[in-house]
């Protein structure tokens, strides 16, 4: 894509609108705004639900797995 220049892409974008519309590009960028906001409110929901220490990371010495956090695990 770096072969194209930005008169390429402004054409291209041109042709979009006008097959489109500006309405129905505008509804579908809202729909796109819509579910990210969405997917990050999920996100922060599904953090705050997890039970503690559950995001803490693990490290692997010898085939072992050990909390980093010093919980209860195989020593």
């Amino acid at each position: 894509m770096g072969s194209f220049s930005i008169w390429h892409w402004l054409i291209v974008l041109l042709v979009i609108v006008l097959v489109f519309g500006t309405k129905k590009l505008r509804g579908v960028g809202t729909d796109l705004g819509e579910a990210v906001k969405g997917f990050k409110k999920g996100m922060r929901e599904g953090d705050a639900e997890s039970p503690e220490g559950a995001g803490q990371p693990q490290r692997t010495i010898e085939g072992e797995s050990r909390r980093t956090d010093g919980g209860s695990g195989p020593h």
